[in-house]
C-alpha cells in the first residue's frame, strides 16, 4: 500500500467539518472525535506512533495505518482479539456488529455464545482503542492495511481457513466460462460478467437455495467439500477431473486458480460451516492450573536455599578467575572448550554454566579486561558485591536478570547464518526475553502463596495472550494450524465414508502469509520454559512456587516507564529491592566465625564463614567438598601458599587456634612446622634465574636429580646454581620435585606474594536491547496529546472568506506587506491568525498564533500549535490568514 492510499483513508473530505453528527467517514475523523484520554490510550498502546510526535490527527491516522505499525499492533493482540480482526477481514466492509457476532456464533448460535457475547464487546473496544478498527457499531471498519494482511486472497490464505470470494476467484476468468457456471448452477444467463458474478454470489449466500443445490450433489462431491471446508481452501486436482470434482467445478462450488489447483469460495465455505468464520473461537484465556500446593514457609525455605546456592556458585566462578579468566574470542564470547572447563569446574551442565556466566556478566560483575591479550576477569564491582550482605547480593543478581535481554540458553546453538552462538558473545540478545520473563512470573504471582503452576497450562496461557499470526489459528482456522475434516452442513455422507472419490482432491496450501517481525512462537515458548528453570536456580521460586521475597521484588517494572508486572505495584524499584532483601535475610544461613579441625588434616566449616576467615582459610587450605558444610584439606602446597604470603609458622598456629572450636591436631601442627622449616631454604632470583643455598650438598642433590634436566641447571659457585628458564618456571619446577624454594628480589630479600587479583577497569553492565520504543510516561503522553490537538486545530481551522492564495503544500501565500499588516492588526486586536512558516532547515508547517508584539522584523505571540510563546522571523512566514470568528 502506498502512502497516498493511507492519506486517503486518513483524509477528511472537503466540505465536511470535523465533529459533525453521524458516523465518522475516515480514521482521522474517528480519532478527532476521541477525548484526550482516548488519544493517550492509543499512544500508550502503540508507542511507535510517537516517533516523532505527529503534527496533527490526520498525520497520526496516516502513521497508524502504515504496514510496520499495523503489524506491530497485530502482533501484540491476544488470541481472541486477533480472531475478531481476522473475522472483520472476511466480513463485509463496513460490518455491523450483529454480522460480526453471527460470524462467531453461526447461523443458529453455539454452545459458546454466552462467552462470545461477553468477550466480543471488549475485543472490539480494544481494537478500536488501538485504531485497528474504527467506526460506530453499525459500521465497523478494519484499517485497510490490517485487512490486506488478514483477508483471504488468491495469494494469501486467511488464518480463518477461508478462501477468496467468488468475485475475487473469478477475476480474470473468461465471460463465457462464467456464463457456463451460472447456467450449470440453474441461474438465468446475464448480459455481463459483473451481474453473473453477483447472481452467483447471491446464490451462495442464500441459505435455502444453497441447501437445495447441495441436496442434488453426489455424496462423493460433498466429501470433497468436507476436506476443504475448514481450510486450507486450496486443493490439487488431476488433469482430468473425475465426475464429483467436475460437478463442483461446473457449478462454481470449486473455482480454478490454475490448471491443477482449485479453491473453495468463501461464500460456499461459510454456508458449509454454518456461518462461522472460526472453527474454535477462544474468547476466554486458559486458566493457569495449580500442579501442587505447599505451605508458604516450605516454599520460602526452599527458595532461600537455592538463593544461597546461587550466591555460592557465582562467587566460586569469579574467584576461580581472580588471576584472569579464559581469553576472549576474536568475534567475542567464550570458546566452547572454555565453557566445558567452566561447567566441569562448577559441576553443572554446559547450558547451566552459560547461565551463571551471563548472570554475572549482566550484573556487571564480569567483563573483558580490554588488554591486548584480552581475557575475562571480575570487575571492581565484584569486590563491592562481596562486601554486601547475602540478601542484598541476591537482589543485585536478580534485579538485572528481570530486565536482561541476554538469553544464555541459546549458547551452543546456531544463528541464521549457521555460526555457533557462544556464551558472553554478541548475538545472544533477544528483545522478547524481558517481556516473557515478567509475564511468566506475573502469572505465577496470580496463584495462591505456595502454589506451583502446571507448566503446560502456563504455556497455553502465554500462547493465548500472544499468539503467532503464522501459527496461532493456522491456515485451517484451528489452533496449531492443522487441517481437519468436519461434517458438512447438508452433506449426505460422513467424512471418509464417501468412497474413492474423496481422495480426488488433495489439500494444497497457498503461499504463506507474511509474518510479523517478532520472535518465532517456538522461541517464546522456549523462553518461558527457561524462565521457569532459571527462576528455580536463582531462588525466585521454590519447588515451582513463587517465594515471598520474589513477590515483593516483582514490583520492579519492565522499564522505567512501564507498569509493574505483578499486581500490587506502584512501589519504587529501590523500595521493592530493599523489601525483598529484608524478607529473604532471615531465611539465609548465618555466617560463622569458626571451623572444626580434624586429625585427618581437614577442617569442617559448619556454615558459611565470615568473609575475612573464608579468604584466609582459602589460602591456607584447599576446598575438598561442599554441601551443608564445607570441608577444607591442608596440604604441603596449601601451607606453603600461606607462607608465601609472608606469614610465619607461629602466625599460622595462632590463626588455627583462634578460629577452631576443637584443639589443633598434632598432625596439622607438624605439617605446618615441617613446611615452614623447609620454606625459603632455597632462594631463587633472576639471572635468567638462579638458585642460591648455603647447603652445597642440597644443590648437588638437585643437580643429580634427573627431573631437573628440563631446567638446564649448572653450578656457578658452591652455593649458587644458574638456570636457563625464568624464575617463575624455576619455582614451579623445584616445587614439583618436592622442594620448598622461596623467591628473592634483586637485593636478596625474600619476595612476599600477596593474594592480589586481576580486575578489569570499571565496566558498566550490558544494557538490554529495547523491543521497539519505550512505553511513554504520563507526562510525555499529555504533552503529545496537547501538541497533536494544537496542530490539528491549526490544520482544520476555518479561514475567513475570501481565502488567501494557498501554496501546493497547503500553506497560505501573501506578500510581505500584507503579512506585516495582518499580524500587526492581530496584535492590536488580540486575535489569532493562521500562518505558514518555513524553518531554517526548510521544513514547512502551518500554525495558529496570537501575536502580541511585532518589531524588528519579528513577530512574537502565543503559538497554539506548540502551546508556548514563540518568536518568528517575518521573512520566514509564507503568508497569513485570519480565522473565522468561531475559531478564534
Amino acid at each position: 500500500m502506498g502512502i497516498g492510499e493511507l492519506d486517503r483513508e486518513a483524509h477528511v473530505p472537503e466540505g465536511r467539518p470535523s465533529g459533525t453528527a453521524g458516523s465518522p467517514r475516515t480514521l482521522a475523523e474517528a480519532l478527532r472525535a476521541r477525548g484526550d484520554d482516548g488519544l493517550a490510550a492509543l499512544l500508550r498502546a502503540r508507542s511507535d506512533l510517537l516517533g516523532p510526535v505527529p503534527n496533527d490527527l490526520t498525520q497520526l491516522a496516516t502513521r497508524a495505518g502504515t504496514r510496520a505499525s499495523v503489524v506491530r499492533a497485530l502482533d501484540r493482540l491476544d488470541r481472541f482479539s486477533l480472531q475478531v480482526a481476522e473475522t472483520l477481514a472476511v466480513a463485509p466492509d463496513p460490518a455491523p456488529y450483529p454480522v460480526l457476532l453471527d460470524l462467531f456464533t453461526g447461523y443458529d448460535g453455539g454452545h459458546e455464545e454466552p462467552e462470545i457475547e461477553a468477550a466480543l464487546p471488549r475485543a472490539v473496544a480494544l481494537l478500536r482503542e488501538q485504531a485497528l478498527v474504527w467506526g460506530d457499531d453499525d459500521r465497523l471498519r478494519l484499517v485497510r492495511t490490517a485487512r490486506e494482511l488478514l483477508s483471504p486472497s488468491p495469494q494469501h490464505p486467511s488464518p480463518t481457513g477461508l478462501g477468496p470470494t467468488v468475485a475475487e476467484s473469478t477475476a480474470g476468468m473468461s465471460p463465457g466460462r462464467i456464463q457456463e457456471i451460472v447456467a450449470a448452477a440453474g441461474l438465468p444467463s446475464t448480459h455481463d460478467p459483473v451481474s453473473a458474478v453477483a447472481a452467483l454470489t447471491a446464490l451462495f449466500t442464500d441459505r435455502e437455495r444453497m441447501a437445495a443445490l447441495l441436496d442434488t450433489a453426489p455424496p462423493e462431491a460433498l466429501a470433497v467439500l468436507d476436506r476443504l471446508v475448514w481450510g486450507p481452501p486450496y486443493g490439487e486436482v488431476t488433469a482430468k477431473p473425475t465426475p464429483p470434482v467436475s460437478w463442483l467445478r461446473d457449478r462454481g462450488l470449486l473455482l480454478p486458480v490454475s490448471p491443477r489447483t482449485v479453491v473453495l469460495p468463501r461464500e460456499v465455505a461459510l454456508h458449509l460451516r454454518g456461518g462461522r468464520a472460526h472453527r474454535s473461537p477462544e474468547p476466554r484465556a486458559p486458566e493457569v492450573r495449580v500442579a501442587r500446593e505447599y505451605r508458604p514457609q516450605v516454599v520460602d525455605s526452599a527458595a532461600a536455599g537455592q538463593a544461597y546456592g546461587a550466591l555460592s556458585t557465582v562467587e566460586e566462578l569469579l574467584k576461580s578467575w581472580d588471576h584472569g579468566g579464559p581469553p576472549v574470542l576474536r568475534a567475542g564470547g567464550l570458546s566452547v572448550r572454555d565453557l566445558k572447563r567452566t561447567a566441569a569446574a562448577l559441576d553443572v551442565p554446559e547450558p547451566v554454566a552459560a547461565f551463571w556466566l551471563e548472570l554475572a556478566y549482566g550484573a556487571g560483575l564480569l567483563a573483558s579486561d580490554g588488554e591486548a591479550d584480552e581475557r575475562y576477569a571480575p570487575t571492581p564491582a565484584y569486590d563491592d558485591w562481596l562486601d554486601q550482605p547475602p540478601a542484598e547480593r541476591w537482589a543485585r543478581l536478580v534485579t538485572p536478570w528481570l530486565t536482561a535481554t541476554r538469553t544464555p540458553r541459546l549458547a551452543g546453538g546456531q544463528d541464521a547464518k549457521g555460526r555457533t552462538l557462544s556464551a558472553l558473545g554478541p548475538d545472544l540478545d533477544r528483545a522478547a526475553a524481558p517481556e516473557v520473563r515478567h509475564r511468566v512470573l506475573g502469572l505465577l504471582a496470580t496463584l495462591p502463596p505456595g502454589a506451583a503452576a502446571d507448566p503446560e497450562s502456563l504455556l497455553a496461557r502465554l500462547r493465548w495472550e500472544r499468539p503467532s499470526r503464522s501459527s496461532g489459528a493456522g491456515a485451517s482456522g484451528r489452533p496449531g494450524g492443522a487441517p481437519a475434516a468436519a461434517p458438512t452442513a447438508g452433506a449426505a455422507a460422513e467424512p471418509g465414508a464417501a468412497g474413492p472419490w474423496a481422495s480426488e482432491v488433495r489439500t494444497a496450501p497457498a503461499p504463506a502469509q507474511p509474518t510479523a517481525v517478532r520472535p518465532p512462537a517456538d522461541l517464546r515458548e522456549r523462553l518461558a520454559r527457561w524462565v521457569l528453570d532459571d527462576a528455580e536456580l536463582l531462588g525466585i521460586t521454590g519447588r515451582g512456587a513463587l517465594s515471598t521475597a520474589a513477590r515483593a521484588l516483582l514490583n520492579l517494572p519492565l522499564s522505567e516507564a512501564a507498569p509493574p508486572a505483578a499486581e500490587g505495584g506502584g512501589v519504587e524499584p529501590e523500595v521493592a529491592v530493599e523489601r525483598a532483601a529484608e524478607l529473604l535475610e532471615p531465611l539465609l544461613p548465618q555466617a560463622v566465625d569458626h571451623v572444626l579441625l580434624q586429625a585427618d588434616l581437614t577442617a569442617v566449616a559448619p556454615g558459611p564463614l565470615l568473609r575475612p576467615l573464608a579468604d584466609a582459610l582459602a589460602v591456607l587450605a584447599d576446598v575438598e567438598s561442599k554441601g551443608g558444610a564445607t570441608v577444607y584439606r591442608f596440604t604441603p602446597g596449601s601451607v606453603r601458599r600461606a607462607l608465601d604470603t609472608g606469614r610465619s609458622a607461629s602466625d599460622l598456629h595462632a590463626f588455627l587456634a583462634a578460629h577452631s572450636r576443637t584443639p589443633v591436631p598434632q598432625p596439622l601442627a607438624y605439617l605446618v612446622d615441617d613446611v615452614a622449616r623447609k620454606h625459603g631454604h632455597l632462594r631463587i632470583g633472576a639471572a635468567s634465574a638462579y638458585v642460591r643455598c648455603d647447603d652445597d650438598a642440597l644443590l648437588g642433590e638437585i643437580l643429580a636429580d634427573r627431573r631437573s634436566a628440563a631446567l638446564r641447571l649448572r653450578r656457578l659457585a658452591p652455593t649458587v646454581l644458574a638456570a636457563q628458564t625464568d624464575p617463575a618456571s624455576l619455582l614451579d619446577g623445584l616445587r614439583s620435585m618436592g622442594y620448598a624454594p622461596a623467591a628473592e628480589s634483586a637485593e636478596g630479600d625474600v619476595l612476599i606474594t600477596r593474594a592480589d587479583v586481576h580486575r578489569t577497569p570499571p565496566r558498566t553492565a550490558p544494557a538490554p536491547v529495547p523491543d521497539g520504543p519505550p512505553t511513554p510516561d504520563a507526562t510525555l503522553l499529555a504533552a503529545a496529546v496537547r501538541a497533536i490537538r494544537a496542530g490539528d486545530h491549526a490544520a482544520t481551522a476555518v479561514r475567513k472568506e475570501p481565502a488567501v492564495p494557498v501554496t501546493a503544500g497547503g500553506l497560505p501565500r501573501t506578500s510581505a506587506a500584507e503579512t506585516l499588516a495582518t499580524v500587526q492588526a492581530a496584535a492590536m486586536t488580540g486575535s489569532a491568525v493562521w500562518i505558514g512558516y518555513v524553518n531554517a532547515e526548510g521544513a514547512a508547517s502551518q500554525r495558529v498564533i496570537a501575536p502580541v508584539r511585532v518589531e524588528g522584523g519579528f513577530v512574537t505571540g502565543y503559538d497554539h500549535t506548540a502551546d508556548e510563546v514563540r518568536t518568528y522571523p517575518l521573512h520566514r512566514i509564507t503568508g497569513v490568514a485570519e480565522l473565522a470568528d468561531e475559531e478564534v
